[in-house]
């Protein structure tokens, strides 16, 4: 069993390095939204210095989304998804990897840039631990979430469309305790807290997602 769950984990990678625009996209997409948003604030340096935390956060989930969509329906379409159906490995295990490779792919380069581009939100010296302790305990929920809903839609032809009205709304606790644990570095509030519960949505979504996932593929087109 954990040969094919390697397997899948390992062809996911491969298929993300070789077949590009994912990871890179998104960084290419992180960075875009957090060099406009400052521009489109002006140059109120303390302003940009509060709500950065909020629009890297917003940048790594929009990041997110990015060839979400394709996560299943590319299997879907070329027949791989029933061969990991009778690959011997329950299908939760095959979300799961699946949406580890995601994340590895997606989440983590993310979480490796923000402190960069926290320069560009004038993010202060004290504040780039918590961004990235925040970002590194909650990107892996955004990855699991879009996985359930990634397979809700694999089967339609334009599922990309709802995709992410299907996850933004699901995502907005990770959102507000990555913003708390982020600024939590220049005001009174503990970091403590913030972090432990995003690693529990980040426990709870790998749980909650990977079984959603497998029921949603499960169904019969």
């Amino acid at each position: 069993m954990s040969r094919a769950f390697l397997a899948i984990l390992k062809r996911d990678l491969a298929l993300a390095v070789r077949a590009g625009g994912g990871g890179e996209l998104a960084l290419v997409f992180f960075l875009t939204v957090v060099v406009l948003i400052p521009f489109a604030l002006g140059p109120d340096l303390n302003l940009l210095s509060r709500i950065g935390p909020a629009i890297l956060w917003l940048g790594a989930l929009l990041a997110t989304l990015i060839g979400l969509d394709r996560l299943f329906q590319a299997d879907e379409e070329d027949g791989s998804l029933d061969l990991i159906h009778g690959a011997g490995l329950p299908l939760e295990f095959a979300v799961f990897a699946k949406a580890l490779a995601h994340w590895l792919t997606t989440g983590l380069p993310l979480t490796l840039a923000a402190p960069l581009l926290g320069l560009l939100v004038a993010l202060p010296a004290e504040g780039v631990l918590p961004l990235a302790a925040s970002l590194a305990l909650g990107t892996p929920a955004l990855s699991f979430i879009g996985a359930a809903a990634a397979a809700l839609t694999a089967s339609l032809r334009r599922g990309g469309l709802i995709l992410p009205i299907l996850v933004a709304p699901l995502c907005v606790p990770v959102l507000i305790f990555g913003v708390s644990a982020s600024g939590a570095a220049s005001g009174p509030m503990s970091l403590q807290s913030p972090l432990l519960i995003l690693a529990a949505l980040s426990l709870m979504a790998a749980a909650v997602g990977c079984v959603a996932a497998a029921a949603a593929l499960r169904q019969p087109d």
